[in-house]
């Protein structure tokens, strides 16, 4: 069955250069202009992965709107902001919404369909790990189960995206062991930038502190990388 990869782009000569470039690596591809025609479609169905641009028509940041929904739908959904804005703000703020990476529109379509066939990749990979027996893992306070894609935190739900579940239990599988940015991508299926890693290693110290604000498990190895403290085993 093919992979569903929606395109939610303003500009229509750009959306249809998209759909085409997907079109032809064997995805079954939609594209929608703004916000209010995305969601309505996925309303009945989500697709298997979202491309959002940030401006959308006449709402400046209806693609953050857009991403905020989706995700409050799905922690799963692979979400990918395409768009012409190129701050470190605006990238930032798409990844601390629940984005799973942050692309600008002066990539080349080969490398925005890496990115694509990366993701969905990942989503492959969890979805065999969910048929392994033991997958599920347990340090300390912390509970994965790759099963239902889950995290709990002293017991509690954290609601987390595929690329910082994967980044989580990266770091967590092999506590005290620093794993690089290079190990960390490669662990999750990933292409990012190192600045885009450590925006996603705030981002989910954000929302472990949320929950807990003594939480400081993650620790920053500097010139190395980063690595889980503690230790605990796995659960039975």
């Amino acid at each position: 069955m093919k992979p569903r990869v929606a395109i939610v782009e303003d500009e229509a000569g750009l959306r249809d250069n998209y759909l085409e470039a997907l079109r032809r690596r064997g995805y079954e591809v939609r594209g929608y202009p703004g916000r209010a025609e995305a969601l309505a479609a996925f309303d009945a169905r989500l697709p298997d992965l979202v491309i959002i641009d940030i401006n959308l028509g006449d709402e400046v940041e209806g693609g953050f709107e857009l991403c905020r929904a989706l995700r409050s739908r799905s922690t799963t959904l692979p979400l990918i902001f395409l768009t012409a804005r190129d701050s470190e703000i605006d990238a930032v703020s798409g990844l601390r919404l629940g984005a799973d990476d942050y692309l600008t529109k002066d990539i080349s379509l080969e490398h925005l369909c890496a990115r694509v066939a990366a993701l969905l990749r990942r989503v492959a990979a969890l979805s065999a790990a969910a048929d392994a027996p033991g997958a599920a893992m347990r340090r300390g306070a912390l509970e994965l189960d790759p099963d239902r894609f889950t995290v709990r935190w002293q017991g509690q739900a954290l609601g987390l995206s595929l690329t910082e579940f994967w980044l989580v239990h990266a770091l967590a599988r092999y506590p005290g062991h620093v794993k690089t940015r290079q190990q960390l991508m490669e662990a999750a299926s990933v292409v990012l930038d190192d600045a885009t890693i450590t925006s996603q290693i705030k981002r989910i110290r954000r929302k472990f502190q949320a929950l807990d604000p003594a939480f400081d498990a993650i620790e920053t190895v500097y010139g190395a990388g980063y690595r889980w403290r503690g230790g605990a085993t796995e659960a039975p």
